[in-house]
């Protein structure tokens, strides 16, 4: 699970003895997610993600922790080590929104293992528990939990056909003329959804959250989180929605402690992208849905 201040008061203290000096290396970081995926610059994503971690090391020496000792308080170098190597497997391919079976094969391969691979050298070669994914935390859902969930809904009818339909963002996404690539595109949507959260939320932000305020932890987060969202096809004005969306999604995580309420949020909001896309591609389908034709 997350980590909590009551839970693991002791690890808390340590990971937040040093914020300001933790903040540098974790900003420079994140600034490797717009270089990798909005300006498509690899050789400056990798030079800033270098820098973040010599930085992070210079941290840790100055702070007394031992970077790569097993176990013991949580090393900024071994945390921002973990969110690099995932930005580092993404970034190795093109992130354009395909449908045919080589592109989809690549996709589950590059975002299964930035996911993957951080899980595993944090439990079994840094003996650490940092990331988790606590899909059933936080207890039942409250009203307000379900209120949010029609208003999700409701917010995607309205502002996703406009988007996609009046910036011509919707074609940044192949067309979905047939049943089959329909299919494809709704697993792929719904895939790639549940892979944000996985991804963003429980590695990139728990880890900052690790080092940083939460505020501060969730803001990154947002830079990584958006950016990503933009190779993959959210451009123009997508920003102006994508980012709040990023920013809320931590500041749910942090109040339900729940991965799966965080993903039910964005696979709602994604079921409205698959219709506005087809709709978009499908003149006529479904215009008795959405309010732009």
């Amino acid at each position: 699970m997350i980590e909590d201040t009551d839970a693991h008061p002791s690890s808390r203290a340590t990971a937040h003895s040093a914020p300001a000096a933790a903040a540098a290396p974790a900003l420079i970081l994140c600034l490797a997610a717009p270089a990798l995926f909005v300006f498509e610059i690899a050789w400056l994503g990798w030079i800033l993600a270098a820098v973040a971690l010599v930085l992070a090391w210079i941290v840790d020496r100055r702070t007394g922790v031992t970077s790569f000792r097993r176990g013991g308080a949580p090393s900024l170098l071994r945390d921002l080590s973990l969110i690099a190597l995932g930005l580092m497997i993404v970034s190795a391919v093109p992130l354009a929104a395909e449908l045919h079976d080589t592109a989809m094969v690549r996709f589950t391969l590059a975002l299964g293992g930035a996911v993957v691979l951080p899980y595993l050298v944090s439990r079994f070669a840094y003996r650490d528990r940092a990331i988790r994914f606590p899909w059933r935390a936080g207890g039942r859902w409250r009203a307000a939990q379900w209120v949010w969930l029609v208003a999700v809904l409701v917010l995607g009818w309205l502002i996703l056909p406009f988007y996609f339909i009046t910036s011509g963002a919707y074609q940044n996404w192949p067309v979905v003329d047939s049943p089959d690539l329909i299919t494809r595109l709704f697993v792929g949507v719904g895939a790639v959804g549940i892979w944000d959260e996985l991804f963003f939320i429980c590695i990139t932000f728990v880890l900052l959250r690790r080092h940083l305020p939460d505020w501060a932890a969730n803001a990154l987060q947002a830079i990584v989180f958006v950016s990503f969202l933009w190779e993959l096809g959210y451009r123009e004005w997508a920003p102006a929605f994508t980012i709040p969306f990023a920013l809320l999604q931590g500041i749910i995580f942090l109040r339900t402690r729940s991965l799966g309420y965080i993903v039910t949020v964005h696979l709602l909001f994604d079921a409205v992208v698959f219709a506005a896309l087809v709709h978009a591609h499908n003149p006529g389908v479904l215009d008795a849905v959405f309010l732009v034709p």
